[in-house]
C-alpha cells in the first residue's frame, strides 16, 4: 500500500490508459514384455495449454468497396437501410480523441444543405422515419427506417446527411458541448457501469487505439474544430470503407438509386489503421474513485478468440451457462443474487459487449479485431464487493475445472437454440448480423451457431472452455467511493466474510467459506488508484 498514493498521483496525470497451444499428446505406455498383451494408454488429465504472451492483431476481412446486402421482403412495407462504415474511434487521431463519433453525430442530427437541424426532425416527424448514428472502436452505423409510401422523401434526406451535411457552426459547439457533458457527467458522474467498463477498456489495451472511450476524452473533444470535422467526414467515410445493408421492399431500382448516390462519396480516403498486438498480462487492477453508494466490478482479459475459431460457439455457451446477459438462469446470477442477495446483476461474455437499447442482446456491428472476454458484478453493497468478486472467480474456476453438468448443459443449449432466433427478429438487426459475418468470414452466423449447439456435448464444450478461459489472466476495474481502502484490500487480500440477514443452508455456507479467502489473481504492485473526475481527462 506504500506505493498506491503516488501511483494515484501518476495516473491522475495520464488517464487514457490507454493461439492457444494444442493440449499435449500422451504417449501410450510401454507394451509389457511378450508374450502378454500390449497395456492400454493410461488416462490423463487434461493439459492446460501455454498461456499467451501477445494477442496478435489479425485482420478482419475486407468486403469489396459500396458491397450490398440485400434482404428483400416484398410483403413488408417498411424499408431499413444499413450503412456501415468500416471506421471508428480507432481512426481518431491523436490529441482528437471522440473526432469520429462526434462527426457522425454532426452528419446525422446537424441538417443537411437544405434542411436545418430543426427542420430535419420536423421532416422525419410526420413519416414516422427513424435516422440515427453510432460509433464504436472500428465501425460506425448509420440507419435508416421508413413506410415505403414516404420512401423518395426519406432517401433524399437519409443520403443528403452524408453527401449534404449542413456542418454548421452553431450546430457543431451545440454537439461538441453535448459530447463534452458526456464525458464529464455522464460517464464520470452518472453510469457506474459505463465507467466500470470504459476503465476496464483503458487498462486492457493501454496504449492501444481502444484504449480510449469512443465518445473521447475531454481534452481531445475540446481542441476538435468544426475544420477538423470536414477533413475526418472526407478521410473515413469513404467508399472503399462502406457496406450498403437494405432490407424490406427492396427492388433492382432502389438498390441501384441508393449505391449511384453513394458514389458521390470521396472513393478512398485515410489508409486503415494497423493495430498494435496486445500484452496478454494479467492481474492488474484500476480504482475509480467517486461518490457511489455501491461497488462496480468489471473483469476480462485480451483474447484471440473470436467469431470464426471452432473454440467461439462453445465458449460463448458456457458463457451463457454462466451468466447470460441479465438473464436469471445464469449460475452467477443465481449463486450471487439469488442465494446470496448481493447485488442487482452478474453476466458473462463471449466477446465484447455493448447492449442495444430496449433489449437485452447485443448491439451489431461492433465488431473488433482483438476480443476480450469479460465478467460484469453490479452493483455490490461496498462492504461485500471483495466478497462478490472472489465468488466469481470461485464459480468461474469451477467452470474450467468441472465443466457443465448433462443437465444444465441440456438447459442451457435449448435456451440458446430458442434465445438466438430473438436475436434476429428485426430488419435491422438481421442485416446487422450479414454485415458483421462479412467482416468475420462467417456467413450465416446464427444457422451455424445453432448447427453447432446441436452438436455440442459437455465434453467438448468443456475442452474448448479449458483451451480458452484462463481466470488468471484477468484484469480487474472497481468503481468505488472509498477507492484506497479498496485498494488496500487487493493488496493484501484479508478475509472477506460475509453476513446474511436471513438463514441460509449449510452447503452454502460451507461453500462460502471456500469463497472469503480465496485469492485473487492481482498483482499488489499493479494497482492504480483513479480519481473519476480526471479520467479520460486527455
Amino acid at each position: 500500500m506504500r506505493s498506491l498514493v503516488s501511483r494515484a498521483l501518476a495516473l491522475s496525470a495520464a488517464l487514457c490508459l490507454g493461439g492457444c497451444a494444442t493440449p499435449s499428446q500422451t504417449a501410450p505406455a510401454p507394451a509389457p514384455e511378450a508374450p502378454k498383451p500390449q497395456a492400454e494408454p493410461q488416462a490423463q488429465a487434461p493439459v492446460q495449454p501455454q498461456a499467451p504472451t501477445t494477442v496478435p492483431a489479425v485482420p478482419l476481412q475486407q468486403p469489396a468497396p459500396m458491397q450490398v446486402i440485400v434482404q428483400a421482403n416484398p410483403a413488408n412495407p417498411i424499408v431499413s437501410f444499413r450503412l456501415v462504415f468500416h471506421s471508428g474511434s480507432v481512426d481518431d487521431p491523436k490529441g482528437k480523441e471522440g473526432l469520429t463519433s462526434l462527426t457522425a453525430d454532426i452528419l446525422s442530427e446537424g441538417g443537411t444543405q437544405s434542411l436545418t437541424s430543426a427542420q430535419l426532425l420536423e421532416a422525419l416527424f410526420p413519416m414516422a422515419a427513424e435516422l440515427s448514428a453510432s460509433a464504436d472502436k472500428e465501425f460506425t452505423v448509420f440507419s435508416g427506417r421508413v413506410h415505403k409510401d414516404f420512401l423518395p422523401r426519406f432517401l433524399d434526406i437519409f443520403t443528403d446527411v452524408l453527401l449534404k451535411p449542413r456542418l454548421s457552426p452553431q450546430e457543431f459547439e451545440r454537439l461538441r458541448t453535448r459530447a463534452l457533458s458526456d464525458v464529464r457527467n455522464g460517464l464520470r458522474s452518472e453510469n457506474d457501469e459505463l465507467l466500470g467498463k470504459v476503465a476496464l477498456d483503458a487498462l486492457l489495451f493501454e496504449g492501444h487505439p481502444y484504449a480510449h472511450f469512443v465518445g473521447g476524452t475531454e481534452k481531445g473533444l475540446e481542441s476538435i474544430t468544426l475544420e477538423d470535422v470536414k477533413a475526418h467526414a472526407a478521410r473515413v467515410f469513404t467508399q472503399d470503407r462502406l457496406v450498403i445493408g437494405l432490407a424490406g421492399p427492396v427492388d433492382d431500382a432502389l438498390q441501384k438509386t441508393v449505391v449511384s448516390r453513394l458514389s458521390a462519396l470521396p472513393a478512398t480516403g485515410a489508409p486503415r489503421v494497423e493495430l498494435p498486438p496486445v500484452p496478454a498480462t494479467g492481474g492488474r487492477a484500476i480504482v475509480v474513485q467517486k461518490p457511489a453508494l455501491s461497488t462496480a466490478v468489471s473483469m476480462g482479459y485480451v483474447t484471440s478468440l473470436r467469431r470464426g475459431d471452432p473454440d467461439f460457439f462453445p465458449v460463448a455457451l458456457a458463457l451463457s451457462y454462466l451468466g447470460e446477459h441479465r438473464q436469471s438462469s445464469g449460475v452467477l446470477f443465481n449463486e450471487l443474487r439469488e442465494k446470496r442477495g448481493l447485488n442487482y446483476g452478474d453476466y458473462s461474455y463471449a466477446e465484447h459487449f455493448i447492449e442495444q437499447p430496449g433489449t437485452t442482446y447485443n448491439r451489431t456491428n461492433v465488431a473488433r479485431t482483438q476480443q476480450d472476454i469479460t465478467l460484469w458484478i453490479r452493483p455490490v453493497v461496498p462492504g461485500n464487493a471483495m466478497f462478490a468478486t472472489r465468488g466469481t472467480l470461485h464459480f468461474l474456476d469451477r467452470l474450467v475445472q468441472q465443466g457443465i453438468p448433462q443437465d444444465k448443459f441440456e438447459l442451457s443449449r435449448g435456451f440458446l437454440l430458442g434465445y438466438t432466433r430473438l436475436w434476429e427478429q428485426t430488419d435491422q438487426r438481421r442485416l446487422g448480423y450479414a454485415i458483421d459475418s462479412l467482416f468475420y468470414g462467417t456467413p450465416g452466423f446464427l444457422e451455424q451457431y445453432r448447427a453447432a449447439l446441436a452438436k455440442m456435448t459437455p465434453e467438448s464444450v468443456h475442452a474448448a472452455v479449458r483451451r480458452q478461459l484462463r481466470p488468471e489472466a484477468l484484469n480487474f476495474a472497481f468503481v468505488a467511493q472509498d477507492a484506497q481502502e479498496l485498494a488496500k484490500l487487493l493488496e493484501e487480500q484479508p478475509p472477506s466474510p460475509i453476513s446474511y440477514a436471513s438463514p441460509k443452508q449449510p452447503a452454502l455456507l460451507d461453500e462460502d467459506k471456500a469463497i472469503i479467502s480465496r485469492p485473487l489473481p492481482i498483482r499488489p504492485d499493479a494497482i492504480q488508484v483513479v480519481p473519476a473526475q480526471s479520467f479520460m481527462e486527455k
